[in-house]
């Protein structure tokens, strides 16, 4: 089964719609054949949103009137169980951006975490593209194919998820020279360089995430170590929302501040020395002691424990059924309305039901 998403047309069975309240609070439910959304506002029948637009504004028994939508990918990543941190929609666009993640593209991705970013990468590639992720943790790994599958509503085809360290596993999935891009959101990647350049065909890309300026100095010393990549080119972003209404015009007082920071090199043809650059001389000396007091776990970050794991990888698979069971019956529906001796003529829920993908 394809793993397509609807993007537009009529709210059918199935289909995830945001409600957004009178106090902007937003709820995302599976419209599921009477079911009904309950709040404190009164309550929403699901069977009265199918067959309605997207945008269309909704009743509850009381009165209160909600705003319903199909939510966007960065509402989903934003609302999803998360067995660890996820990548956040700032820096997933500006990976998707910086690697140019084109469609069609070989990709592989360490580790894969809650799968947000596996997300925006598979909408990148599309269809003909090729995903290949790889996750240290089991756990890590089920939350991360629940969340995927329950936003397409199937598993994507072009997508594997390897269990096991980069270093041992890559070769085994990805021929040498073959991936376009390589993204590492992992702790040490500097470890993984010599692999990642095999992988990588020339002239493509790896972009790794990371946490800590000390981080950041020691991937882009590995990588001009290396040898085989042009010269690293890293950035953080800072996104700041403003607060727009009459003449109240000023930022918001709360901002995502600093989540990674990002860093780029394009991958050398074999036996090509990069020219040096001229530069000032820096002290680039450091010890792995160095690098172990900045790294996330010295530093006081709290990790989820075993049996959190556990419980939201239960969250994500039952997520992941309901969107498979409810593509499914959504898939028998359009078979059964199409078989001879379907009744003929436009029913209630008649209208497009394929969108941009």
């Amino acid at each position: 089964m394809s793993a397509t998403r609807r993007q537009s047309g009529p709210f059918l069975e199935g289909d995830k719609v945001q409600l957004t309240g009178p106090k902007g609070k937003m709820n995302t439910v599976v419209l599921t054949p009477g079911a009904v959304f309950h709040t404190h506002r009164g309550m929403i029948a699901h069977d009265d949103l199918v067959g309605l637009p997207d945008g269309s504004v909704v009743a509850s028994t009381t009165g209160d009137e909600y705003l319903a939508l199909r939510p966007l990918l960065s509402d989903f990543v934003m609302s999803m169980p998360r067995g660890a941190a996820i990548v956040y929609p700032k820096d997933a666009a500006q990976i998707v951006a910086f690697a140019d993640i084109f469609p069609g593209a070989t990709v592989v991705e360490a580790g894969v975490g809650s799968g947000a970013l596996s997300l925006w990468l598979l909408r990148a590639i599309g269809p003909e593209g090729r995903l290949a992720s790889f996750e240290r943790r089991q756990e890590f790994a089920d939350v991360a194919q629940g969340n995927v599958t329950s936003f397409f509503g199937a598993e994507p085809q072009n997508w594997t998820v390897t269990v096991g360290d980069l270093v041992d596993e890559l070769a085994a999935v990805v021929p040498d020279g073959t991936a376009d891009r390589v993204v590492l959101d992992m702790l040490a990647p500097w470890e993984c360089v010599d692999e990642t350049a095999a992988a990588l065909t020339p002239g493509g890309l790896v972009i790794c995430y990371v946490a800590t300026a000390t981080q950041l100095s020691r991937v882009a010393e590995a990588l001009r170590a290396s040898g085989q990549f042009t010269e690293p080119d890293a950035s953080e972003t800072l996104v700041r929302g403003w607060h727009v209404e009459g003449l109240a015009v000023r930022p918001d007082h709360r901002m995502i501040g600093h989540t990674g920071f990002l860093i780029t090199a394009r991958r050398l043809a074999p036996g090509a020395v990069l020219p040096q650059l001229k530069r000032r001389p820096s002290k680039s000396d450091f010890s792995d002691e160095d690098v172990e007091l900045w790294t996330p776990g010295a530093l006081g970050d709290r990790t989820a424990s075993d049996k959190k794991l556990r419980k939201t990888a239960r969250q994500a698979r039952s997520a992941a059924d309901s969107a498979i069971a409810a593509t499914e019956s959504l898939a028998d529906g359009a078979a059964a309305d199409e078989s001879p001796g379907a009744a003929q003529g436009p029913g209630p829920l008649s209208g497009p039901t394929d969108g941009p993908h």
